[in-house]
């Protein structure tokens, strides 16, 4: 049975939602959150929607009316004001005032007599009476009796129609029978961070003198440089102690020589596991100092999170039971066929005694937040259950909602969304291997311009530890420039593997797409000011994300159409489009390559009878276009891209500080 058989209103969807509701959309702080909601009633009332939204934990629903917009279709919206979760729903119920009103009308129009309808309004207006305040509740009684007077009916219907009696009636709606829809939907909201962010992946132990392990006080050395490329995470691969025990050698070798550090992600020696710091990078109080040093100069350190250990992490003789024991009586070890990680041991998520194992893994996550880390890159999650990292992330938020967790799960397509799902705030992606102009449209389209963006926030890497794709062995200076243009701009989060993405490091072993001489299993000595370095552009490309709001979002690319298959065009645009970039990218590295692309000059609101300016933000070059189709000329090995910004109205001088 139903709980009121007179609730006539229907409310067939609300939305954003991710798989029926089961999962949160996600926002960062200062965003809007805009709602849809499907609503109707039967014959021909006329109803009213109200979006109705809360912080988790409060009690009461405050209430926003929604717009009707077209085909029973209603928008509304509501700020995201603080981190954390929010609920968020519809209520939807026939409007008795407003469709008296609108009966009024049309009889007065059609000149019939209204005395009778005059009067059927008057008991609406002595309900809402009821609930107004002692004035406007002794206006409503005295339009009540207006409208019950046969010899008034011309004043009657001026006050019926009026305005005044509208926007009083508004304030106090009858909202009796009101229906509201089945879900609470939850929105995620975090940080600016989130959303918007520029990393930078290095090794400290790379930064001491020569021939000498670096150590965080070494490192410090560098921020200056780093923050003044403009990037604002800086990320450091494990620093906890490495085991001995099957220690790997230089390439990956199981040949290890005197003095080979082995790789970060063996964790776990006889000085402790993953809640000790590796004694040659230094004390707490020196990564300390690092971590205040980087936030004075606008970084922020993100750790990675490797559940793993090696054979010789204290977890394996106090906690056995958490790892999975082989007939031989060895655990074993990871593999990734044909690669084999013999230093390495996978945890058992399986055991019969999960629940310490997620316990003390969260303890983990909690220690690091206590020494300052907000930020943490997790190494590959979707090795672990779900519903771990389910309950993990939803822990940690609890109490500190800030703290962001970036995916590293280069995977199948739908287990990556799942783990956006349940709650990673970015996601690495497929990006590394998106290069033709096809494939990069098709895949921004997926990110940008479907559900996946309501969940998925895609930080896109051109390169890792881990990986050198064949785009950039064999592309040369020009397509590391590409890649970052493309990561810096189709995306509002990326990051690169920074020393050898800078250096444009390209050497790797035969048929593999991963470093030669692997900074993962050595000591490297970088010299970053070595001619061709890309320090320059990187500071370009970051100066011009930072200064223009139009790049700091993924859900607002725009492709547009040029006749060239080795040139990719695309947009972004601030809401109100005081901001608007346009990117044009050679995706051929080796030749230049020439086309005419098409601009949607309406949708720029840019006369097509005037010209305009096109101000190239990396070359500082200027080049005046008029008409929807421009000439385009993209020399790979003098700059294989533009980032415009349009001058709709040329002057007779032009500020260069405006574009930038």
């Amino acid at each position: 049975m139903y709980d009121d058989g007179r609730n006539r209103v229907a409310i067939d969807y609300v939305g954003p939602q991710v798989d029926g509701g089961r999962f949160p959309i996600k926002r960062a702080l200062g965003e809007t959150i805009a709602v849809t909601a499907y609503a109707f009633a039967d014959g021909h009332d006329q109803i009213r929607v109200g979006l109705l939204y809360r912080k988790s934990g409060q009690a009461e629903w405050t209430i926003r009316m929604m717009d009707y917009e077209v085909n029973d279709e209603w928008s509304g919206s509501f700020p995201a004001t603080e981190f954390g979760d929010y609920l968020y729903t519809a209520r939807a119920w026939v409007d008795r005032f407003a469709t008296w009103q609108s009966d009024l009308r049309k009889k007065l129009e059609a000149g019939q007599n209204i005395a009778l309808e005059l009067r059927t309004g008057a008991p609406i207006l002595r309900q809402a009476a009821d609930s107004a305040a002692p004035a406007e509740a002794q206006r409503l009684r005295d339009w009540a009796l207006l409208f019950e007077s046969p010899d008034r009916i011309e004043p009657a219907a001026r006050v019926a129609l009026g305005q005044e009696l509208t926007e009083i009636m508004a304030k106090h709606p009858d909202r009796s029978g009101a229906t509201t829809y089945h879900l609470e939907l939850a929105v995620l909201v975090d940080r600016p961070k989130a959303v918007f962010s520029a990393w930078y992946e290095l090794f400290p132990r790379s930064f001491g003198p020569p021939g000498a392990h670096g150590t965080f006080r070494d490192a410090e050395r560098i921020l200056p440089d780093i923050a003044a490329l403009g990037f604002d995470v800086l990320y450091l691969p494990p620093i906890h102690p490495i085991g001995q025990t099957h220690r790997k050698g230089r390439n990956n070798s199981r040949t290890v020589a005197a003095g080979d550090p082995g790789s970060p992600w063996a964790i776990g020696s006889s000085l402790g596991g993953h809640k000790a710091l590796h004694p040659e990078l230094g004390s707490f109080e020196d990564f300390q100092h690092f971590v205040r040093k980087a936030a004075e100069l606008g970084l922020e350190v993100a750790l990675d999170l490797a559940f793993q250990c090696s054979p010789d992490h204290p977890y394996v003789t106090e906690h056995p039971e958490w790892f999975r024991w082989r007939p031989d009586g060895t655990v074993q070890f990871a593999e990734n066929p044909p690669k084999k990680y013999e230093d390495i041991l996978p945890l058992n998520f399986e055991s019969d005694h999960w629940r310490e194992l997620w316990e003390e893994l969260k303890s983990v996550v909690r220690f690091w937040i206590d020494q300052g880390i907000r930020i943490f890159r997790v190494d590959n999650p979707h090795t672990k259950p779900f519903r771990f990292w389910q309950w993990l992330i939803e822990e940690v938020r609890r109490d500190c909602p800030e703290v962001l967790f970036l995916s590293e799960a280069f995977t199948r397509p739908k287990v990556m969304a799942h783990l956006a799902k349940v709650g990673f705030n970015q996601s690495y992606t497929y990006f590394t291997w998106r290069n033709t102009k096809w494939e990069l449209e098709q895949y921004i389209q997926e990110l940008a311009q479907t559900d996946v963006g309501e969940y998925l926030r895609p930080s896109f890497w051109p390169n890792t530890p881990d990986i050198l794709p064949q785009y950039l062995q064999y592309g040369g200076r020009p397509a590391f420039i590409i890649r970052l243009v493309l990561a810096a701009t189709l995306s509002a989060s990326y990051g690169i593997y920074g020393p050898a993405f800078e250096l444009c490091v390209a050497e790797a072993p035969e048929g593999r797409e991963e470093y030669l001489d692997s900074e993962k299993y050595e000591i490297k000595q970088w010299n970053r000011n070595a001619r061709g370095n890309l320090g320059p552009v990187i500071e370009r490309v970051n100066r011009i994300r930072r200064r223009n709001p139009s790049l700091q979002s993924t859900r607002n690319v725009e492709l547009y159409p040029i006749d060239n298959e080795a040139l990719l065009c695309y947009a972004k645009a601030t809401a109100d489009r005081s901001n608007v970039t346009i990117m044009i990218v050679n995706l051929d590295p080796h030749h230049r390559q020439s086309g005419w692309v098409r601009l949607p000059l309406e949708k720029l609101q840019i006369d097509p009878h005037r010209p305009f300016l096109a101000h190239d933000l990396l070359t500082d070059d200027r080049y005046i276009w008029q008409g929807e189709t421009n000439y385009i000329e993209l020399d790979p090995h003098v700059m294989p891209a533009h980032i415009l910004r349009v001058q709709k109205r040329l002057r007779r001088e032009v500020d260069f500080d405006y574009f930038m």
